[in-house]
Order: C-alpha cells, then structure tokens, then sequence
C-alpha cells in the first residue's frame, strides 16, 4: 500500500535544481517498479492544490489525471482541495474520474462530493478507508464536521463490511496526534500537512505515519499476512535515483500544452504581488528600454547575464507558460506595467532591471527619484531554498553589480 499526500501543486520535483525530491513523474516510476513484484493499493491524503486560482485548478487537473494514470483507488480532500469550492471540484472530478473520499466535508448544497467509505480487498480481507479533514479548512460553500465522530458514525454504517479501517487524515499535527490517540477502532491513520513525515510508529493500538511537504514523500505500508497480525511500514523519499515515468511525463507535456492555450495572466495565476498601500500613479514598469537609455554600460552588464536569459531558459524546457516559473523568470510580474502572460507581455519576457530595482517609471522620468526597491535585497525572492540552494549573496553579487559600486573598484 502506497500513500502520498500534502503535493501543493509540485507536479515536477519541488524547485528548480537538479537535485530535488518529488513530483509525479517520480511518483510513476516508483509505483511502476513497485507493481513488478506486488499487488499495490495506491490512495492519497489530500492537499494536492496550491491554491484556488483558475490557474492552480488547472494544476490540480493534471495531478488528478497523474493520480488516475497510478491507478489511485482514493483521493481523500484536504484543505487545499476544499478551498477551491464545491463546483470546481465537481468540474475537476467529472473531468478526471478521479476517486474522491470524504467522511467529514459536506457541500451546503447539492449532492456529496464524494462516498463517506471505501473498501478494498487486502490479502484476502476487507479494508475500509475513509477521509477526513481538519474543520480548520472549512471553505464558504462546504461544511466540515468533527473527524473522529464523523469516522465512528461511518463505521457503524458500514459495520460488518469491513474487516480493518484506514484513516486518511488530512490533519495538523496536534490534531493527527490527538485522533491516533483517541481511536483504536483505526488500524492505520496516515497524515498529511504535518511539518515533517512521520515515519509509522504506534499510537496505542494504531500505526500512524504522514507524507508531507510538497509531495517529496510518500509512506509504504505492509499490511499483515494473517487476521492478527500487525502492519508495518516505512517513508520513501522520491529522489534523484528515480526515472521519469513515460506516462507522467506525457501527462505533463499535456498539462504544459494547456497552459500555452490558456496564456493565464499574472491575475489568474495567483501569484500577483500584493501592491503598496496608497500606491502613486507612476509606481509602474517602465520596461528595459527606459532604463538602457541612460544606464548604459549597466545594460551591457545585464545582456551578458544569466539573469537576461532567464526567459529563454524556461522555453527550452517547454515551462514557459507556466505561472509558477514565470513569476521568476519575468520582468515585474503581476505589477502595473509589468509582465501580465507570455503572449500579451512578450517584452518583459526575462528577469529585467526592475525586479532588482523596482517599478522605476518614476525615476526614468526624473532621475532625481529613487527607484523603488534597495536591488541587493531582492535576489532571495526568487534565489530561496529550493530554487537556490546553494545560494551565496557574495558570489552571486559579483556577477551581476554594476553602476556607481562598480565603477568605484
């Protein structure tokens, strides 16, 4: 038995170095090598969303229809799931056939997202599973009820069809703790946004574990061979030493190719940043040509750098209309007269003055007026943990100063 969990959208490998842990396409193989020697129930905790924006239910689209690809036999709705709404997960189901379970989350109206139960034939006995999700991730047009009753009402619907009980338990870790505590009717409780995996462990009469954080690991579990027997498990982590599975990655290339006809705009994707209280009416991009005009010797800096190619970086690996990368690899994302898609802003295309330096129409009319931003304290905006790893400010720095400080060595 399988189970992932807490993805948050990573369909690739969290981040953008080689060396990352995660995505489907490792998912995929791993399962694929697994099923060469096991008959392999694959089920998912929740949280495979990274957010309720046209673009991110796109995204969960496509993991969905990755999951159905593995042959998942349940998708439990955690809070990322639920807060994109009753009809969109509708949509999302509709469209992808994939198994949904929830025990606890009820939309105001209409019919059940998804059966509160379902059971499957484990070494010759029957396992129930069922869903649950923390009443903390409760969304305006779905009601989530207590977990533990909601679980104990479920087994006694279905009592006598059903020989153990697994908990997918979208849960923090408190909560997950005092759930594994307070139900021996459970066999096995799996997690899900903990802040680390748990490794299974007993809770009493229970085996809890948890995958966690972005979809970087999944837990193994062996069932018992005979009725008394107890069950065991491990946590497997989805790095390097996988392959890309051939049908993950078609259905990326799938995903890929509907966000180049969708062209999402910086709106729709989520990712806009928050502006300025009391904003001014030139705080606004005023593109790479406006500042080329006098900064000379700064754009020749900036021609020859990484960061300029860092546009036609992306459209080699086909990401280039892919919001989550773009956000980095654009001029002034989401910011008024900045980057908006690939096909309305083709200029802005790259990683340009102004995100180092700010919405700078201001001071391109006036020289007088600072830029907006302080350029040395912005790279870690995008040069984070897991796109930059090894990172290094001093390094980095040298390769892209310029102007006054540079002049003056």
């Amino acid at each position: 038995m399988v189970i992932s969990g807490d993805t948050q959208g990573w369909i690739v490998p969290c981040g953008c170095t080689s060396n990352q842990s995660g995505g489907l396409l490792r998912r995929g193989d791993y399962l694929r090598q697994l099923r060469a020697g096991h008959d392999v129930l694959y089920l998912d905790a929740g949280g495979a969303a990274a957010g309720n924006s046209p673009y991110q239910a796109e995204k969960l689209k496509a993991i969905f229809a990755g999951e159905v690809a593995m042959g998942i036999a349940a998708h439990n709705l955690g809070g990322s799931e639920i807060a994109l709404g009753s009809q969109c997960l509708r949509d999302l189901a509709a469209a992808t056939h994939v198994p949904l379970l929830s025990v606890n989350a009820h939309p105001d109206a209409g019919p059940p997202l998804a059966p509160p139960m379902r059971i499957f034939s484990v070494n010759g006995r029957r396992l129930g599973v069922v869903g649950v999700v923390s009443p903390r991730y409760a969304a305006a047009d779905i009601s989530v009820d207590d977990p533990q009753k909601a679980i104990l009402a479920a087994t006694q619907a279905f009592a006598g069809r059903f020989d153990s009980l697994l908990v997918l338990a979208y849960l923090p870790d408190d909560e997950l703790e005092q759930l594994a505590q307070s139900l021996p009717e459970a066999d096995v409780i799996v997690g899900g946004p903990t802040v680390q995996s748990i490794v299974p462990r007993r809770v009493g009469m229970t085996l809890l574990a948890s995958a966690t954080n972005k979809g970087k690991f999944l837990v193994r579990l062996d069932p018992p061979d005979v009725p008394a027997g107890q069950w065991s498990g491990e946590i497997v982590e989805l790095g390097p030493a996988f392959n890309d599975d051939p049908v993950q990655a078609a259905n990326l290339a799938r995903y890929l190719d509907d966000l180049r006809r969708r062209d999402f705009s910086a709106a729709e994707s989520g990712f806009a940043p928050a502006l300025p209280v009391g904003m001014p009416a030139d705080y606004r991009v005023a593109g790479n040509a406006a500042c080329a005009a006098c900064h000379h010797q700064a754009e020749i800096i900036w021609v020859h750098s990484l960061h300029a190619q860092a546009g036609p970086a992306l459209a080699a690996r086909h990401f280039d209309f892919d919001p989550d990368c773009l956000r980095c690899h654009t001029t002034g994302y989401g910011l008024p007269g900045g980057f908006i898609s690939p096909n309305r802003t083709p200029h802005l295309f790259g990683v340009g003055c102004e995100d180092c330096h700010g919405p700078s129409e201001a001071h391109a009319a006036d020289p007088s007026i600072h830029t907006a931003y302080a350029a040395s304290d912005q790279c870690t905006r995008c040069h984070d943990e897991e796109n930059s790893p090894k990172f290094n400010s001093a390094v980095y720095w040298q390769k892209i100063k310029h102007g006054r400080a540079r002049a003056s060595q």
